[in-house]
């Protein structure tokens, strides 16, 4: 059963444009995207169809390039995909699609050979990969590379051969402003960067792998690109979204005073790390019987609770009773970034404490990464797909990123090559009254930094009515003066999608009474059987937008 809701938008299209004077550029498959999604969909386009792979930042700049743990996959003997699917499904808290669960776990050893066969090199004990276990995993599947710098290599491997692939350009450091429809299909989309500005790129088929929204948060493992603007565009194109309250906090989080915060990754407890509080006492025990192997919802919620109890603003990790080598070699890049504090991994207790990691809710897709907008298709972070219900089990991220883009990647191959090379500008215009003046005046660091802490303060871990109506209504005041503006710069276009995520994740939030996963209700502090549903979102365009 399907919840829908309406959400009122001010415009179609964040800027006027008129195609007469904005030059054109045109491929067979566009992908607006360049992490592993948006790489896999590249390598799998068929090489007689032009591609064009577009990135926000430099290709070095994703989530996916920072991920730590690994890729999760029955590899062991002594595993199974059943127990793979039921531990997916255990973590995902009643919104998983069984059958999205079945097929991405099956293909999941599939996926890692294709990897490998890109060139990724994964740690290796003996003459066979090495396997840890994390959180909710109930045996050890998780493949790494470079200790604890998985998403490094991999990306490395994708990237080296995208950039061979001669059917393929990428265009960096361009920002995608908005998807273009023409009588109910996705056309293409119009974009922006420092060297040709704004450019209509017109497309057969588009795939959409943009990644996260964590910059919505104060307190984020993500990079600065991490704001919503793939969830963003497609719900302005008549997309349709859901679960959009779905944030997962991972629980450990590097907490120093004024240093940016760096992710510690979960395969530090899959080795057997503990989490003691500012008394140097193990808590984790007494809110779960796995214990630091708790999923992560479960570890956050717990850790939360804990500062609460010792008042005090973060808890620890705890790797001295572990072997001095071994954590030196499993988690080197973690050491390094502890070093930098003065922090030894092996002798000190780390600070840590939950940050806003990765957005379960999104675009809704089917098995082959279709979206409800023909000609639109996505994968990875940016979509909702059934795989991770309510709480995302560690390391099927990746996982599921490179699923969905192969699958993204072949069938708008196969759509693309049924349409004839005759392009034409379609009539498109954005015209729309003159924007409130003066948005030079307009402080957007000060507004971005307080949507930020509004969003951690009041719909983070722990949410209530109260909180979220206080969270929705100053947003809603923000975007009634922000998302009227046009803006011509990255900085505006952002802030405009922040605001509009946030609003659907505040609106999504309030729907749904109870607890489930990642979504925690002090008010509605249990789960409820008959609330274990889907909450879908659609645009309604305010009259006169267009």
């Amino acid at each position: 059963m399907n919840t829908d809701l309406l959400l009122p938008l001010h415009r179609r299209y964040l800027v006027r444009f008129n195609p007469k004077r904005i030059p054109h550029a045109f491929t067979d498959v566009l992908i607006i995207g360049g992490g592993i999604s948006g790489m896999r969909a590249a390598l799998a386009v068929d090489p007689s169809l032009e591609t064009t792979v577009l990135t926000k930042d430099v290709v070095q700049v994703s989530n996916s390039w920072k991920a730590q743990g690994g890729i999760a996959g029955v590899l062991d003997p002594g595993d199974t995909v059943a127990n793979h699917a039921r531990d997916t499904i255990a973590a995902g808290k009643g919104l998983c699609d069984p059958q999205a669960v079945n097929s991405i776990t099956e293909a999941a050893p599939e996926v890692i050979r294709e990897l490998m066969g890109f060139g990724a090199r994964f740690d290796m004990q003996g003459d066979e990969l090495a396997l840890t276990q994390e959180g909710g995993h109930s045996h050890r599947r998780i493949i790494h590379a470079l200790g604890d710098a998985t998403g490094q290599e991999v990306m490395r491997a994708l990237i080296e051969s995208t950039y061979q692939q001669p059917h393929v350009q990428v265009w960096e450091r361009t920002f995608t402003i908005d998807l273009l429809t023409y009588e109910g299909s996705c056309v293409g989309a119009l974009v922006w960067n420092p060297q040709h500005g704004k450019t209509f790129v017109w497309a057969k088929q588009t795939i959409l792998a943009t990644g996260g929204a964590g910059r919505i948060y104060r307190e984020t493992t993500n990079p600065e690109i991490a704001t919503g603007d793939g969830h963003a565009i497609a719900f302005r194109a008549g997309v349709k979204v859901r679960d959009m309250e779905m944030m997962q906090f991972h629980p450990t989080v590097l907490y120093i005073a004024g240093g940016s915060r760096h992710l510690i990754s979960e395969a530090v407890r899959g080795e057997g790390a503990h989490l003691v509080d500012s008394t140097g006492y193990r808590f984790m025990p007494d809110y779960d019987e796995a214990a630091e192997l708790a999923p992560r919802d479960v570890v956050s919620q717990a850790i939360t609770a804990q500062m609460e109890k010792t008042q005090h603003p973060c808890v620890y990790l705890d790797l001295r009773h572990l072997d001095r080598k071994l954590v030196a070699e499993r988690f080197p890049n973690i050491g390094a970034v502890c070093g930098q504090f003065g922090l030894d991994l092996a002798v000190d207790l780390i600070p840590v404490r939950p940050g806003a990691h990765y957005m379960i809710g999104g675009v809704v897709i089917d098995d082959e990464g279709r979206t409800s907008l023909p000609g639109l298709w996505a994968a990875g972070e940016v979509t909702s797909s059934g795989l991770h219900g309510a709480n995302r089990l560690a390391s099927n991220s990746l996982l599921e990123g490179l699923y969905h883009g192969r699958a993204c990647g072949l069938g708008a191959s196969i759509k693309a090559a049924d349409i004839s090379d005759h392009f034409c500008a379609m009539p498109l215009k954005a015209n729309w009254p003159e924007p409130i003046s003066g948005y030079e005046d307009l402080d957007l660091t000060d507004v971005r930094n307080s949507l930020m802490s509004l969003m951690w303060r009041r719909a983070g871990i722990r949410r209530d009515h109260e909180g979220l109506e206080e969270a929705a209504r100053q947003v809603n005041f923000w975007d009634r003066y922000v998302s009227r503006q046009e803006f011509d710069n990255v900085s505006g276009w952002s802030l405009q999608n922040m605001l509009l995520v946030a609003r659907l994740m505040t609106t999504s939030a309030l729907e749904r009474t109870e607890s489930r996963g990642v979504h925690y209700r002090s008010d509605f502090p249990t789960a409820n059987p008959e609330k274990a549903r889907h909450i879908e979102m659609a645009a309604q365009h305010e009259t006169g937008a267009k």
